[in-house]
């Protein structure tokens, strides 16, 4: 079987988990091979320099030999400060993970989604939700899936989405349409406030949901189950109080 020498791949962990008794079997997304799996031998052992560097949020240069559908990890460096995720962050952090884990295939090259990622994760902090949704909006249309967000949207009217189809013009709103000035700020890149974020939440909910099946994304319920627990907590305090 012949065998690929790579190095130095700029590229982010997307997970890792124990392999054998002292390795690592890793997911990353590569610039230049997409989506790949990497076997990073001794990485679990106490004197494995590799055991730091392979974290998730942290641009990485990795080298491997590639040979079949896992491949080798011969080296890492650093190309970079970690992102810095804190709070609720992190979460987002791992969801944009969670998405490329589902939706891409390994060895596909998606140059514009690595750059996409790379940003999403910069921006997190300014604009929070909305990196989400931009991303999404990408993924979505480098995979073969993309919105009908058609330049002649009106910002008077409301709309319909069905997947794969494009979008239906509503004389009027009902349960569940999408408001057209919120489609034109998520297509422009300029989401602001609660109703155009929920409307974009939504539509990017109901395009997803048809590619990613019935099985829930684990950080999303993560997170769901962090605010139930901490609602718990505070309403517990309350009463104790009153």
């Amino acid at each position: 079987m012949s065998r690929t020498r790579v190095q130095l791949s700029p590229s982010w962990i997307l997970k890792t988990s124990p392999y054998r008794d002292t390795s690592l079997l890793i997911e990353a997304l590569t610039r230049t091979h997409g989506r790949v799996g990497l076997v990073a031998r001794g990485a679990r052992s106490a004197r494995s320099r590799l055991r730091e560097r392979l974290q998730c949020f942290r641009p990485l240069l990795l080298s491997w030999n590639e040979s079949g559908d896992l491949g080798t990890l011969t080296g890492a460096e650093p190309d970079g400060a970690a992102v810095a995720l804190g709070g609720e962050l992190i979460f987002s952090g791992w969801y944009l993970n969670e998405l490329l884990l589902r939706l891409l295939q390994r060895h596909e090259q998606h140059a514009r989604v690595f750059q996409e990622y790379a940003e999403a994760l910069s921006s997190l902090s300014r604009i929070g939700e909305a990196a989400l949704r931009y991303f999404e909006v990408t993924l979505l249309a480098e995979t073969g899936f993309g919105l009908d967000l058609d330049p002649d949207i009106s910002p008077q009217l409301h709309y319909r989405f069905l997947p794969g189809r494009p979008l239906v013009p509503l004389n009027e709103s009902e349960s569940g349409a999408f408001c057209g000035s919120s489609l034109i700020a998520l297509r422009e890149r300029r989401l602001f406030g609660a109703d155009q974020l929920g409307d974009a939440r939504r539509l990017l909910r109901a395009a997803l949901s048809d590619q990613l099946g019935d099985r829930a994304l684990a950080s999303a319920t993560m997170l769901r189950g962090l605010r139930q627990q901490l609602n718990r907590r505070v309403d517990g305090q309350e009463s104790k109080s009153s």
